[in-house]
């Protein structure tokens, strides 16, 4: 039986999950030299040494089952390996991991059973290294919702574009679907007003005071004029504010109350964008495929 020594060991040797390290063990009869052999040919090394690449391709999913839902994204190093059925696989079930066990962060999502004891952290090492690539699980949220609220889901061009959105005093899913699209494609930065920090609301009407003067605005007359350009900002960055795309004589908040009565409203919503945020290396083609060749 291997013991806590020799796990932590073997980790530091090769950079291996903990459940990945204690199997290896256990094969070579707490051999830790052995061990690290039987990691090396199950390609679980291969993978631990490219924790330091940039993985920025992969895919986004969102999915509900009843009175739960999640986004996710689940990154890759390139678009070829996120195409890959195995990687397909592994974010599905990422996804059905999350939503049964609803944990609040990422620390604690690692350490959830995927299934057979093996957690989420080692289930992603051994699929990078299956896959040839680091994996990463980068940001997950999960939503519950009562029997009078519903959940919108939809992802865009093929996961590059997930959206969860969350409906209350209604329990209409194709309104809520319908606002889900629209996040998509209309990319708000925030629920509403009261979303948008007093830093980047005052840095905002700055902006527009010093655009004001410079057109000769009279001073007394400025004030209200800001009153009109927060509304017009509002109405481009907050997703209740903003024109509905199927209707744009509406807004989001008055086609969801028409369609939904109301009571209805939009209560969250997440929009998650592959690689958003995400500073992509350059690549050395001449350096990966020297590398490829010398493991």
């Amino acid at each position: 039986m291997a013991n806590l020594q020799d796990i932590t060991k073997l980790r530091e040797m090769t950079g291996a999950g903990m459940m990945d390290c204690k199997n290896a063990l256990d094969e070579a009869e707490n051999n830790v030299e052995k061990a690290s052999e039987i990691l090396r040919k199950k390609g679980i090394i291969k993978a631990a040494k490219r924790a330091d690449k940039i993985a920025a391709e992969g895919i986004t999913v969102v999915k509900s089952t009843g009175d739960t839902a999640v986004v996710l994204e689940v990154n890759s190093e390139t678009d070829f390996a996120a195409k890959n059925d195995t990687f397909k696989v592994l974010s599905e079930k990422l996804a059905d991991t999350l939503l049964k066990s609803k944990s609040s962060n990422l620390e604690e999502a690692m350490k959830v059973e995927v299934e057979n004891g093996q957690s989420v952290e080692d289930y992603i090492t051994e699929m990078s290294g299956k896959i040839g690539e680091k994996i990463t699980l980068r940001r997950f949220e999960i939503m519950t919702k009562e029997d009078s609220q519903a959940f919108g889901v939809y992802s865009h061009m093929q996961g590059k574009i997930s959206v969860l959105v969350l409906l209350s005093g209604t329990g209409d899913d194709s309104l809520a679907y319908d606002v889900a699209m629209h996040a998509a494609a209309a990319n708000p930065k925030c629920l509403n007003s009261d979303e948008v920090s007093v830093e980047d609301m005052e840095k905002e009407k700055e902006i527009y005071k010093v655009q004001l003067l410079k057109e000769g605005k009279p001073e007394n007359m400025i004030e209200n004029i800001l009153q009109g350009k927060m509304k017009k900002y509002y109405s481009e960055y907050c997703l209740v504010n903003q024109h509905f795309i199927k209707d744009e004589s509406k807004s989001v908040e008055q086609y969801v109350k028409e369609k939904g009565g109301e009571n209805a409203k939009v209560e969250k919503f997440v929009r998650y964008e592959l690689g958003a945020g995400i500073e992509k290396g350059e690549c050395d083609y001449l350096a990966e495929v020297a590398e490829q060749l010398n493991k």
